[in-house]
């Protein structure tokens, strides 16, 4: 399933560093200047899902196969980004793309890292980028609106949406994003989203991006940027970009060794292992499972999707010819010890083609073509 989040932010702020360990590579270029990135990266990261490993226990595959969900390192935007400076329209467009966004913020001081606005303010840097992507979406809606117009003179149909764009145009214009608009559920503003695909709606995940000494305990930078995200109804998670990046290679024992020196916590978790899983559940995604001797297999589905559609994602002549869906949830199927014991313990439900399949459900489809 091909869907993506764009990592943002101002300049030197991470996000390639960021982008670097998120595919425990070195293939985005991090150097101190800005628009070091110019063409954006593209990257499919594994979803960590430590129920793959509790399958793989008991069904001894050769090999295990994670979801996955795409990042996409975007040049960092400047102030004035919606009129082009920096190249900003281009970068807008590669954000225009992504699903979701990723905005890297820093949030540690350091005189030998450059900061465009020559300061730290990790408030005053979201709301840089956050106003830039309203104003590209009031100069795209303006255009539409244009249109809506001319149209609207001939057309029924198109004075309702000329309405809704002219209300989310004076919603824009105040400075609010196009996720705080009364009326998103409207069919008209699902139209105009779906067309131009509005900048300022997309769900958006802060990364607070810090250094060594602030892993452990949250500096007041990091309160800020915690406080404003929960105000937008968004994700904040606190990364070390420097030293996600200079783990890249470590097993996980080491790696769990390391973060456990670094916070003095036992159960630390990488800030990037957070990023991936909440990006995944931003996307609206969850896994179902599939068990067997070749391979244990996590499938990316939309929350809601109905059996049928998730057969779908290993073939389309599984939707097609969809009969049924032999289902043990994983909690059973761990409890009962795998798919003989959970069928005979009576755990194993067959479901039809209305079943709306939940996260973590290992299932085997019957279909006929």
């Amino acid at each position: 399933m091909a869907l993506s989040i764009g990592i943002v932010g101002l300049p030197n702020v991470g996000k390639s560093t960021t982008f670097n360990a998120l595919t425990k590579t070195q293939s985005a270029q991090a150097a101190n200047y800005p628009f070091c990135t110019i063409e954006p990266n593209k990257a499919i990261v594994e979803v960590p899902d430590s129920r793959l490993n509790e399958l793989s226990k008991i069904v001894k595959p050769e090999r295990v196969l994670h979801s996955q969900v795409e990042f996409v390192d975007i040049a960092g935007l400047v102030r004035g980004a919606s009129k082009g400076e920096g190249l900003g329209n281009q970068f807008l467009a590669n954000i225009k793309e992504a699903d979701a966004i990723l905005h890297i913020v820093r949030c540690f001081e350091d005189s030998d890292i450059t900061h465009v606005e020559n300061r730290i303010n990790p408030i005053a840097d979201i709301e840089i980028i956050e106003l830039e992507l309203i104003l590209a979406d009031i100069a795209s809606l303006n255009k539409r609106i244009e249109k809506l117009t001319r149209e609207s003179k001939a057309q029924k149909g198109a004075l309702k949406s000329l309405e809704i764009a002219q209300a989310l145009l004076a919603h824009l214009e105040s400075s609010a994003p196009a996720s705080s608009f009364e009326n998103r559920d409207n069919e008209e503003f699902l139209t105009l989203d779906k067309e131009l695909r509005f900048l300022s709606n997309k769900r958006v995940i802060y990364g607070a991006n810090v250094d060594e000494s602030t892993l452990a305990e949250d500096n007041d930078f990091i309160k800020q940027v915690r406080e404003y995200g929960a105000k937008r109804g968004c994700e904040v998670i606190k990364l070390c970009a420097k030293i996600e990046e200079e783990m890249v290679g470590l097993s996980d024992e080491e790696r769990a060794e390391f973060l456990r020196e670094l916070t003095g916590n036992k159960s630390a978790e990488s800030g990037l292992e957070q990023i991936i899983r909440t990006g995944f559940h931003t996307l609206g995604l969850i896994s179902y499972f599939t068990a067997g001797v070749k391979e244990v297999r996590a499938w990316t589905i939309k929350n809601g999707a109905k059996a049928p559609q998730a057969a779908g994602v290993i073939h389309k002549d599984f939707e097609k010819g969809f009969i049924r869906a032999e289902t043990i949830s994983y909690g059973d199927f761990i409890k009962y010890g795998g798919e003989a014991k959970a069928k005979e313990a009576g755990a194993m439900r067959s479901e039809g083609k209305e079943y709306v399949v939940q996260d973590g459900d290992v299932m085997h489809f019957r279909f006929n073509v």
